[in-house]
């Protein structure tokens, strides 16, 4: 896992970093700050809500990779929006203290139209939630990112990939961008059933497991295992709540000879705004 190559392109504006053997190259992308407006929202599913962002900010905006994200900086409690500023670096100054902000996956960009969709889980008690169940067409967003994706090839025999709901955006991505012939079993855990709606693309080679739990502990981690040993070259991607994902950690290392792995925790339970 060392031999960190880092690779411009010859405007700047893409940088790579690959680790030898993992098969994740790191690519960071120009990190701009943008002012959109809320275009539409749509329920996809009981619990959870689409909104379409968009605007002339959004052109020029990058996004390669299905686990891109970006983050809503919201306003102060007494409505003041202090943003940050892009650098000379490819990233961003921000103010101090920071202001509040969440992480989200995009789900699709349009750079015809400029529009950028982006999925919330609403549930009780969080910042991001609370705002996307209430907010309204045509008020104003500012959005940071994204800032770059851990990216890995469409050249394994098999993938698997381990997901709650707040990576299905990007579970549904992946899946509509990679190859035609891509061989992969997806297990996603929901705490609703009704979550089961969620569109994801109907796949030869790809299997789909649906599990109603939300619970701790979760089931993931034994619904993954017991799809058994790999058999051929296999690619994990593990992605949600962070304890959930974690027993997989140690099953990926044990066929470390035939498994590469990304984990990726969006939330942890009981931690607001967890930094993975």
């Amino acid at each position: 896992m060392s031999g960190v190559i880092e690779r411009h392109d010859p405007r700047g504006r893409v940088r790579e970093h690959h680790r030898a053997g993992s098969g994740i190259r790191r690519i960071g992308y120009p990190i701009g700050v943008r002012t959109v407006r809320l275009l539409r929202r749509a329920e996809i599913t009981p619990n959870i809500v689409r909104l379409t962002l968009g605007g002339p900010d959004l052109a020029g905006f990058h996004t390669y990779q299905a686990d891109d994200h970006v983050k809503i900086v919201f306003p102060d409690p007494d409505g003041t929006r202090r943003v940050p500023v892009a650098n000379a670096d490819l990233s961003l100054d921000w103010p101090k203290p920071s202001p509040r902000s969440r992480k989200y996956t995009i789900r699709r960009y349009d750079a015809d139209a400029l529009e950028l969709d982006l999925d919330f889980v609403l549930h009780p008690g969080g910042l991001a939630s609370a705002w996307a169940a209430d907010a309204r067409v045509g008020e104003e967003v500012t959005i940071a990112g994204p800032p770059g994706a851990k990216a890995f090839p469409h050249t394994y025999d098999r993938y698997v990939l381990a997901v709650d709901a707040t990576a299905l955006p990007a579970t549904a991505r992946w899946l509509e961008e990679s190859p035609p012939d891509v061989s992969a079993r997806v297990v996603v855990e929901t705490g609703d059933a009704a979550d089961h709606a969620y569109p994801l693309a109907d796949r030869d080679g790809v299997e789909v497991t649906w599990l109603a739990s939300g619970g701790d502990p979760s089931p993931l981690a034994d619904a993954v295992k017991a799809l058994g040993a790999p058999a051929s070259r296999t690619f994990l991607f593990a992605a949600g709540e962070a304890g959930a994902i974690k027993p997989l950690r140690s099953w990926a290392r044990e066929h470390a000879d035939r498994m590469d792995a990304l984990f990726t925790g969006y939330w942890k339970r009981g931690v607001a705004g967890l930094e993975d």
